[in-house]
């Protein structure tokens, strides 16, 4: 009978009391590799199980975030609950939170007291602003790291306002940016010989850095970079363009010989050796001649015309998917992009795979979001608490 391949970060012990949607999510990657996650919320229970969309008034978000999850209750502000997260904490690898500056300091499970009682510890904390400068005791969420790191000036139409996504996109980014910042400090740790850390992850500095090379456009040039659409100052053509069957597409030219296939596809030879378009900074130049072309072209033929022709041609295009058409396409079946996760609440869910996918130690989803204090009894008991202590506790409101 052959062995299931143990799961890269089994053993891994990590602690999450993080709330809505960054640190939840640090948490869930690590939970998808392998790591003994411990959800822990208030006895109220985390916003994000009320936040978006609900079936019979199970959240959904909840399900996908907390998925890999051991899920209990416990209410910091209790003296008891203080003392019984700091027996949690002795044995974690890693702890993610994330409260206001100096909210776990007044709790006394700040860094210095968590670090005091496990030297291993490696703890995340994360916030909208960081744990220094002048705006650290500012409450802030993904929406306004999208403003503040200049993602939403460079956002939008030319003559619109500053645009926000309509989904977590600065609270996901940084997420990734702990997950390996989680990685970087246990490699210290374990292989290094180092000792614990903590991890101060603010949510604007990961999506500020994404942006690319502005700081050094501005310092270097004094380049400060506008909304243009979908257009870029660095090649064309690069856009959205609507089919005759009200279908969209992206194109994009990042590599000279693209470039020549779509002009060539388009326009013909001719439009494809003209000198006005021979080179990124030329064509940018004549950004709405080449838009033209390529728009009137595609505006010409049916999405599937389109995606053939752009097969055929070897040139890089994307179609502009929604849900329901992402659920049906062939690539992400074939690379098990949406998997099937049976739920106690909602029974068989479909949800996004974990990614990205190794080779020898793949990620496995186990279960999705547990119900509010689901694994009370199991952990609690792990601590040596008996049913009684428990139902003191519950009275007390500590869990």
């Amino acid at each position: 009978m052959a062995t299931e391949t143990p799961l890269p970060l089994k053993g891994l012990k990590v602690i999450d009391v993080a709330t809505v949607i960054a640190g939840p999510t640090l948490a869930m990657h690590l939970g998808d590799f392998g790591a003994d996650v411990l959800k822990i919320e208030h006895p109220r229970g985390d916003v994000l199980r009320v936040t978006g969309y609900q079936k019979d008034g199970v959240g959904l978000w909840y399900k996908m975030a907390n998925r890999n999850k051991r899920g209990i209750t416990l209410n910091f502000s209790k003296n008891k609950g203080q003392a019984l997260f700091k027996k949690l904490v002795m044995d974690a690898d890693v702890l993610i939170e994330n409260f206001r500056t100096g909210t776990m300091e007044k709790w006394g499970l700040g860094w210095e007291d968590l670090r005091a009682i496990n030297p291993k510890l490696v703890m995340v904390r994360l916030t909208g602003f960081g744990q220094t400068g002048p705006y650290k005791n500012r409450p802030g969420f993904g929406t306004i790291a999208e403003v503040f790191s200049g993602f939403a000036h460079i956002t939008g139409d030319e003559d619109g306002p500053p645009t926000l996504p309509n989904f977590g996109l600065a609270d996901c980014i940084a997420a990734s940016y702990g997950a390996s910042a989680v990685m970087y400090a246990l490699y210290h740790r374990d292989v290094q010989g180092g000792e614990g850390q903590f991890i101060d992850l603010s949510i604007y500095e990961p999506i500020f850095q994404v942006l690319g090379p502005q700081p050094l456009q501005y310092d270097q040039l004094g380049v400060v970079q506008h909304r243009m659409g979908n257009r870029s100052k660095n090649n064309a053509p690069r856009n959205t363009y609507e089919t005759r069957d009200g279908q969209w597409v992206a194109i994009s030219t990042n590599a000279p010989a693209i470039v020549t296939r779509v002009l060539t596809l388009c326009g013909g030879p001719e439009v494809s050796s003209d000198p006005r378009f021979s080179t990124p900074q030329s064509r940018v130049e004549h950004i709405d001649e080449v838009d033209g072309i390529v728009a009137r072209w595609v505006k010409a033929r049916n999405l599937d015309e389109v995606l053939a022709k752009f097969e055929e041609a070897e040139a890089a295009i994307g179609p502009a998917y929604d849900i329901a058409q992402i659920f049906k396409d062939p690539q992400y079946q074939a690379r098990n992009d949406i998997v099937t996760v049976e739920d106690e609440d909602l029974g068989p869910l479909k949800m996004a795979n974990a990614f990205p996918f190794l080779s020898e130690t793949p990620a496995k989803i186990r279960h999705s979001g547990q119900r509010l204090g689901q694994s009370n009894e199991e952990v609690y008991r792990e601590l040596g608490l008996s049913a009684d202590d428990l139902a003191k506790l519950k009275d007390d409101g500590v869990i």
